[in-house]
């Protein structure tokens, strides 16, 4: 059984800045590629931001770019948000999703729970 336990969001000023973490825990081989997806109120899910393995990062959405950072521990099998600049329209669920592998022949997504993020003065 794997599981994935996200950390840190909650209320910030716009402006200001969160740094989200989700760690892995369970039977798990490896991890590959990791990332964040966000659900903003009445809105579909979106890729924030993948790493892989290697460290090679992907901001899927150019108005996070610059001000998001996504990071990788693999000694500790977490993922890091780091969140600077913080504008209302950042408001949504933040959800960490890891490509985890279990044994040789199987690997499959696994889904943090989700933490709230909201900016507001």
């Amino acid at each position: 059984q794997v599981q994935l336990v996200e950390s840190g969001g909650g209320l910030v000023q716009p402006g200001g800045s969160l740094r989200l973490s989700c760690a892995a825990s369970g039977s798990i081989i490896r991890i590959n590629t990791m990332g964040w997806y966000r659900q903003a109120p009445g809105k579909q899910r979106e890729l924030v931001a993948t790493i892989t393995s290697g460290g090679g990062t992907n901001y899927a959405d150019s108005a996070v770019k610059g001000r998001f950072t996504i990071s990788r521990d693999n000694a500790k099998n977490t993922v890091y948000l780091q969140m600077n600049s913080l504008r209302p329209e950042d408001t949504a669920v933040y959800y960490c999703q890891m490509r985890v592998v279990v044994s040789t022949i199987f690997s499959f997504d696994a889904w943090g729970q989700g933490t709230l993020v909201t900016v507001s003065s």
